[in-house]
């Protein structure tokens, strides 16, 4: 009886997701603009050397004419100021920003992506983070489908290019855990604030909404002020949707096993409302869902019958179309049990570092 309840419900499971990305919509390509509002680039960065040369690389080849693009130097202590200044060379579309001192009850972002947009000329604020690379087009691309869907506020998951085991087993499931949990009809159709994903690495904004909502200042004190800011377009019933910018928008997001452990543990609770409660169900839930299917693997071997393999295998290709989508490498899906216990081990370690009042290292900053 268990068996064939897990086999219908990895069942339900592909069909949802194919069902439920539909409405994950593409950038638009080719689309001519009949206008080029003015777009700021914000970018802040912090002890970002390894990643200088890549990034101004990328944005010195976008194609959108009117254009400026700012660079918040936010206190490195490496060699990310001289290198900022040497790359952008004497391109006109630059300017670099020296960030004032953090002050009390701001996240470290927060408050370097709050200063970019006090400096910020354009109709359309463009916010990137420093390790992601961008396609020349993806500029004309964010706004045509901005205008398509009359968002003010567009937001994606890009692809990201793993190079070793941690973040091979974390960062792809990003896009999984949307296309799982999130309706992306009911959160790409209307302005339930219930009902949205984002991602901080790219953030598109009508200027005249960022005023509206209050801007960063209005999460300055966020771990996942990208979530939070898309909730408040919501709320002030201005429309935001996820679209799929894998094709456009990759990110070098963790260097290090370290450095994912670490990204995940500081983020991960404080995505689920830092409820006890969500850690609980999600860990029993994703125990069913995707561990529960590998015990049966046992059964297949012992008893001799291949059809205890389906419930595992079903989980495989509902991961293998999410990476398929995503530009992932397809193996990934195999190790999705390993993934998800990684995941569940994360979240309760995540959830323990804030109960027992301790605080969330990242580049050199206490976060509680």
């Amino acid at each position: 009886m268990i068996f064939y309840s897990l086999l219908i419900l990895t069942i339900l499971l592909n069909i949802w997701t194919i069902i439920n990305g539909i409405f994950l919509y593409p950038l638009k390509h080719n689309m001519t603009l009949s206008s080029t509002p003015k777009v700021s680039l914000l970018i802040p960065l912090r002890n970002e050397e390894e990643n200088v040369k890549g990034l101004i690389a990328s944005l010195k080849r976008l194609t959108y004419d009117n254009l400026e693009i700012l660079l918040l130097d936010d206190h490195s202590e490496d060699d990310t100021y001289r290198l900022l200044d040497q790359e952008i060379s004497d391109d006109p579309r630059f300017r670099i920003i020296s960030g004032r001192p953090l002050p009390s009850g701001w996240n470290g972002k927060v408050h370097a992506c709050h200063q970019l947009s006090e400096e910020a000329n354009g109709a359309y604020l463009l916010f990137l983070d420093a390790d992601a690379r961008v396609a020349p087009h993806v500029i004309e691309s964010t706004v045509a489908t901005m205008k398509k869907f009359d968002a003010s506020m567009l937001s994606g998951f890009p692809h990201y290019p793993n190079d070793h085991f941690l973040s091979h087993m974390l960062v792809p499931l990003q896009h999984m855990v949307v296309q799982l949990h999130l309706p992306l009809m009911i959160a790409n159709h209307t302005t339930r604030p219930a009902f949205t994903a984002a991602c901080g690495i790219f953030i598109c904004i009508e200027k005249s909404a960022y005023i509206k909502i209050g801007g960063h200042e209005s999460v300055k004190d966020s771990l996942v002020e990208d979530v939070h800011i898309a909730r408040e377009v919501k709320k002030h019933g201005l429309r935001m949707i996820l679209v799929n910018i894998t094709p456009s928008v990759l990110s070098y997001m963790y260097s290090s096993s370290k450095e994912t452990w670490n990204g995940f543990k500081k983020n991960i609770y404080s995505g689920l409302g830092r409820s006890v409660w969500m850690v609980l169900f999600l860990s029993i839930f994703y125990t069913v869902l995707f561990l529960l299917p590998t015990a049966y693997i046992f059964f297949a071997i012992t008893e001799g019958s291949m059809l205890y393999l389906l419930p595992y295998l079903l989980t495989v290709t509902f991961k293998m179309y999410v990476d398929s989508r995503t530009g992932h490498p397809l193996w990934l899906s195999f190790f999705l049990p390993v993934s998800v216990m990684i995941m569940i081990t994360l979240m309760v370690v995540s959830m323990f570092v804030h109960l027992k009042g301790d605080t969330y290292q990242w580049k050199g900053r206490s976060y509680e």
